[in-house]
């Protein structure tokens, strides 16, 4: 049965029940000898039948005879039963990787020893025997492969081939100087004849002996020194490019064709064993081994251990040993295994094979280090020197061009496939990939690229796939975890070379620095007796963990780890493939050009057309192409595959790169990156015929940064020299990826999308386009179902670019009002084009927006819209030929209630204030803003030529109170002094309407009493808000002024002396608010007066005095004006309260307004000092007063 056909872990027969085989309890099996051990056997797999019972052989049968079944192919003796040599045929060079790679889950940690059961016989006997042992010895992770090294039959080759010619004269001049093979007695075939003839017997179901023609007997005699003597070492692997990996290694050397493979644990040590000893069964004795011995050769202590250990490998509880006397049956005899190391003449110690079980994996653990070389065991017959080489640092020292290692490859594949098995577990750790790390680059040291480039371009891409860039968000806590997730019983190659003089120091037994007579082994056992010793050579050695798994944070040095292995994966394909490309020979060391380029306005239009080659490369996922591709590779060939995997992988690798640029808010870079991210999609798209949605997914998010860093770019154009910096630097592994993705495609599909240009307008455009092409991607059919969460981001930025492009017109359209400010002018067309551009664009966006139930931002975008029609009415605003402001004109109020509709919209989408409130209060203000402008505009540029005073009287009134309204006076925000101040300049605008219709009215005497009463009403109102400010002294002084004058004008039409002392009395009352506004003045005064005397501010920088802007400064001109109002007022009320005492009788009274007026008099002249002092500025009539 080969390989390829043989049950893996997942297979029901993966873990026989043996009830047939073994005792109840099969898998613990404590064997009692003169000491204790302990030994649990696991069949992972077996190719026997089930067991049946063997034929007792009659008495005096002649064993010589041949049986009529002999030699042909019998189950229950499995593949052994085509050769003459049973159970102890030689096992093949590369036993052990086959086992290996049939059960590569036990590969690396679970497992210690992977060996064929009599190499493992063969090495607990070194004690006890004279016998050579040449094993060769490999290390994949802790695991070490054991394999029959049959040094004579190596060379025997090498004289053929010409390889293996150093190990040959190295083995003549060290080791055996006269070397010769020793050719097998007769006597020995003899015995291998008899056995296989007796366990043919044993099937046979009448046990008797029929005689099969001689020609068969000859054949059979024959095959007996053809099957011992032909050569099981397979040829040099020197082939080439193969197909896949497994196909580069001979089938028939690496097949795993044992009978069982039985999982061992011997004490703490685990070993998978393979086996071939026939086990049968049934009757009284479910599981027994079956052997045949010589009745006149005494069981000697090897062939006890030998039993014994079969025993206990296939979980048999008994031994039937069958007595013969020059091939003639004598009798039989029942031993139990745990009985075996107690027989006669055999007896041994079963603790001392423990020992020296534990004492022999130490050894090969401690100093067979490096994972991929080559070790070789070697104990010369007769001697009780045992040596240990590295056959792989050897032959590197050979200065012959055909020395090669036929061990390289095998180990190669298994570390390859080791590490593949440990990527592919759902449930892998982390903690591995150190050890997965250090597999994969073994695995890329021992082989040559010319030779094996899908191996090393495999290892690479698996190399990058170790890092997780999918999870771009990766938690800092698992750093210490995966600092210590090194392999623990290997190091790396870099760092060997610095430890190995510390290395063999650390060893408690006898190395080649101890020996002068072999400076060539790595370690050497002195004496065979010391492996009989307990823990003798328990190692001392601490192996350090190496090819810790990098973790650091810096993203940016993950990826480049990353684009390193993945530049090396795209060499070794790109090396094999046969037919060169059309393209001239590129030059690594020369820079491909970004081909930075000024777009104009029209380039702008072909973004479209760029963009959209994408969606024509949208197919059916399993389309595959039929043509080679640029290159020259095949479709469907590993290179393509692998090209495919690599291209994506680089794509993801530099998505992270500018996405974490942009965060840094290093545009130009994240530019350069993404642009980068596009050219490997496209090649990636150029060789394959049909996208994996998944891909798709992921190209939806390299157009969305895309669309986002063009997006920085147009907000930040100012700092465009630094980015263009940026933009432009290549290091040299980003030019031979751009030179190894040209071998593929241009790479100009997305040229327009990712360049840097130097208008703002047209990055906006090309990150508006990068946007519809991911939305585009996302609502075809391929997507439609699975980026449904992609989409509503993809929608989020659609919305937000038409939003900054719309504002973007709109602050041109602005800008262009600012430039014929003063010039009397009508609309222009080009003003008008803006308008709708910016129009469309919000109303774009708006749609985006609701179509995920955008509130918030739908309610942004129609707050903009509200700007854009203010901005119209201002356009439209009407300037006489002698350049001043003419009457409102139905253009601008128009345009004034469509931004009020707007702004009402805004706030419906809101709802409520608790949805957002920094929205809610921004809309809320600029509606409150539109209301009082428009009033205000009423108010002082009213439309008399097409309305009467009384109409415009009303609206300017209905307006200031919807705009009063919107003034939230009792949040506290930010905005709470804005609103208080604008809530007073209504009441203080309605009251001076007011003011003047009872001047100016003639006529209804109603109507004058409630025009008198609403602006004593609204001038109550606005003192009391400016009061409740402290920056709004001049409001607050002109207000009551204007106050006083009202009250004055109503004391001139009343005729009674107490009405008019009533009136005159409330006027002073008024003045003497005036205090409160005087201090304001005064207080602002001394402010302004310390700026400016403080000489370190006049060397400060300009920007520092942002916040003294003249509109928060007092206007000391402004302070004068009011002044000279107020004194002709004040002598006024003076003079009139002096009139009225005299006639009056109210003494007290008086007494009280007099001594009130002489406080405010005092205070005014030392306002009159300060003024005098430090403006040159005074009040004459106070002086003479």
């Amino acid at each position: 049965m080969s390989s390829q056909d043989k049950k893996t872990d997942s297979d029901p027969r993966h873990e026989e029940d043996q009830s047939s085989t073994a005792s109840e309890d099969n898998k613990q099996v404590i064997c009692l000898g003169n000491n204790e051990v302990k030994s649990r056997a696991v069949v992972k797999y077996s190719a026997a039948p089930p067991s049946s019972s063997y034929a007792l052989l009659q008495e005096k049968t002649d064993l010589k005879l041949p049986p009529a079944n002999w030699l042909r192919e019998n189950t229950q003796l499995g593949t052994a039963g085509t050769t003459v040599l049973g159970s102890s045929r030689k096992s093949k060079p590369f036993s052990s990787f086959g086992m290996a790679y049939d059960f590569i889950d036990c590969i690396g940690d679970d497992v210690d020893v992977v060996s064929d059961s009599e190499n493992i016989k063969k090495l607990l006997k070194i004690p006890y025997s004279k016998s050579h042992v040449s094993m060769a010895v490999h290390r994949v992770g802790s695991t070490l492969l054991l394999d029959e090294l049959d040094i004579q039959e190596l060379f025997m080759r090498s004289s053929q081939t010409g390889d293996w010619t150093w190990l040959k004269e190295f083995y003549q001049r060290l080791i055996d100087q006269k070397w010769q093979r020793k050719k097998k007695s007769k006597e020995h075939w003899n015995e291998k004849a008899i056995l296989s003839k007796f366990l043919y017997y044993s099937i046979n179901s009448d046990g008797t002996a029929v005689p099969v023609p001689s020609d068969t007997e000859q054949a059979a005699e024959e095959g007996c020194g053809t099957a011992a003597e032909g050569s099981s070492w397979p040829a040099t692997f020197n082939s080439s490019t193969a197909e896949s990996e497994e196909s580069a290694i001979p089938k028939e050397d690496l097949r795993n064709d044992f009978v069982r493979n039985i999982l061992w644990t011997f004490e703490d040590i685990h070993m998978l064993v393979g086996s071939n000893m026939p086990i049968f069964g049934g009757g009284r004795y479910p599981a027994v081994s079956l052997r045949l011995r010589d009745n006149n050769k005494p069981i000697n202590v090897l062939t006890g251990i030998d039993y014994w250990l079969d025993n206990l490998m296939c979980n048999v509880p008994e031994l039937v040993m069958c007595f013969h006397v020059n091939g003639i049956v004598q009798k039989y005899e029942m031993i139990k295994t745990e009985d075996i190391p107690d027989l006669e003449n055999s007896t041994f110690s079963t603790r001392v094979v423990k020992d020296i079980a534990q004492n022999i994996l130490s050894f090969l653990k401690s100093n067979c280090t490096k994972e991929g070389h080559t070790y070789w065991l070697f104990k010369a017959s007769g001697s009780d020197i045992v040596k240990l080489y590295d056959l792989t640092t050897l032959c590197e020292e050979a200065a012959e061009e055909k020395c090669q290692n036929p061990f390289t490859l095998p180990v190669a594949v298994l570390l390859y496939k080791v590490a593949s098995n440990m990527i592919l577990k759902k449930s892998q750790n982390r903690k591995n990939y150190g050890t997965i790390r250090t597999l994969l680059l073994n695995c890329i040291k021992l082989l040559d690229e010319e030779r094996h480039p899908q191996i090393i371009a495999s290892a690479h891409y698996m190399l990058a796939e170790l890092f997780q860039l999918d999870d771009v968000s990766e938690d800092e806590g698992n750093g210490e975890s995966l600092r210590g997730g090194g392999s623990e019983d290997s190091y790396s190659d870099e760092e060997e070379e610095e430890e190995e003089e510390e290395e063999d120091e650390s060893c408690s037994y006898s190395t080649s620095s101890e020996l002068q007579d072999d400076s060539k082994a790595v370690a050497i056992i002195r004496s065979v007796g010391e492996l009989s010793v307990p823990e003798k050579y328990k190692s001392t050695h601490q192996i350090r963990p190496n090819c810790a798994f990098p973790v650091s944070q810096d993203k940016e040095e993950k990826c480049r780890l990353v684009l390193s292995y993945v530049l090396k994966g795209l060499k070794a394909v790109d090396s094999s493939i046969k037919k060169e490309s059309d393209l001239p020979a590129a030059d690594p060391s020369t820079p491909i050009p970004l081909k930075y380029e000024e777009r104009s306005q029209n380039g702008a239009r072909d973004v479209e057309q760029d963009i959209a080659l994408l969606l024509d490369r949208v197919g059916p996922c399993n389309e595959e192409l039929k043509v080679p591709t640029r290159s020259g590779m095949l479709p469907g060939t590993w290179q393509h595959r692998m090209k495919l995997q690599l291209f994506l992988k680089a794509s993801k690798a530099y998505y992270v790169l500018s996405d974490a640029a942009t965060n840094l808010l290093k545009y130009g870079r994240a530019l350069r990156y993404i642009k980068l991210a596009l050219q490997c999609h496209d090649a990636y798209c150029s060789i394959n015929g049909g996208l994996h949605p998944q891909v798709l997914l992921f190209h939806c998010q390299c157009l969305s940064l895309c669309g986002d860093v063009q997006l920085m770019l147009a907000q930040n154009a100012s700092n465009r020299a630094a980015y263009l910096e940026e933009y432009n630097y290549q290091t040299k592994d980003d030019q031979e990826i751009l030179h190894c993705l040209h071998r593929e495609s241009s790479c100009q599909a997305f040229s327009m999308a990712t360049d840097l240009a130097s208008d703002p307008e047209y990055q906006l455009i090309v990150s508006s386009k990068c946007y519809e092409a991911a939305h585009d991607l996302l609502t075809s059919g391929v997507l439609k179902d699975l980026g449904q969460e992609q989409l509503g981001q993809v929608l989020k930025r659609l919305g937000n670019i038409r939003n900054e492009m719309g504002v973007f017109y709109m602050n041109q359209a602005a800008a262009m009002q600012v430039e014929k400010q003063g010039v009397r002018r009508s609309v222009c067309m080009a003003e008008q084009e803006l308008w709708k551009k910016s129009f469309s664009c919000f109303e774009k966006g708006m749609q985006d927006f609701n179509a995920i139930s955008d509130s918030v931002n739908t309610a942004l975008l129609l707050c903009n819209i509200g700007r854009l029609m203010r901005i119209c009415a201002q356009a439209h605003c009407v300037t006489t030929s002698e350049h001043s402001r003419g009457e409102f004109s139905p253009e601008e109020a128009l345009y004034y209630n469509k931004a009020i509709d707007y702004y009402q919209r805004a706030l419906k989408s809101l709802g409520c204030r608790e949805s957002h409130s920094a929205v809610w209060d921004s809309v809320n203000w600029e509606l409150s803003t539109t209301y009082f402008t428009l009033a205000t505009l009423l108010q002082d540029y009213a439309p008399l030529s097409r309305k009467a005073q009384e109409q415009i009287e009303r609206e300017v009134t209905e307006t200031m109170m919807k705009s009063l309204r919107f003034c939230d006076l009792q949040t506290e925000s930010a905005r709470q002094p804005l609103y208080q101040y604008r809530a007073a300049t209504i009441h203080h605008r309605l009251a001076s309407m007011y003011h003047s219709c009872y001047r100016n009215q003639v006529g209804d005497e109603s109507d004058r009493k409630q025009h008198r009463a609403l602006a004593e009403q609204h001038y109550s109102k606005a003192v009391r808000l400016f009061i409740s400010l402290s920056d709004a002294p001049c409001e607050l002084l002109r207000t009551l002024l204007e106050r006083v004058a009202f009250a004055e004008f109503t004391m001139a039409g009343q005729n009674s002396s107490a009405v008019k002392l009533k009136t005159l009395t409330g006027a002073l009352e008024i003045m003497c608010e005036t205090r409160h506004a005087f201090k304001l003045i005064h207080k602002e005064l001394l402010e302004q007066q310390e700026k400016m005397s403080t000489p370190e501010d006049s060397d400060k920088p300009e920007e520092l005095h942002s916040d003294s802007s003249p509109s928060s400064e007092l206007n000391t001109e402004e302070v004068v004006k009011l002044i000279g109002v107020f004194e002709p007022s004040f002598s006024f009320l003076l003079l009139q309260l002096i009139k009225l005492s005299t006639a009056s009788k109210r003494k007290v009274s008086t007494l009280f307004h007099i001594n009130s007026v002489s406080v405010i008099l005092v205070f005014i002249h030392i306002l009159n000092q300060f003024l005098v002092l430090h403006f040159n500025l005074s009040f004459s009539k106070f002086v003479v007063f």
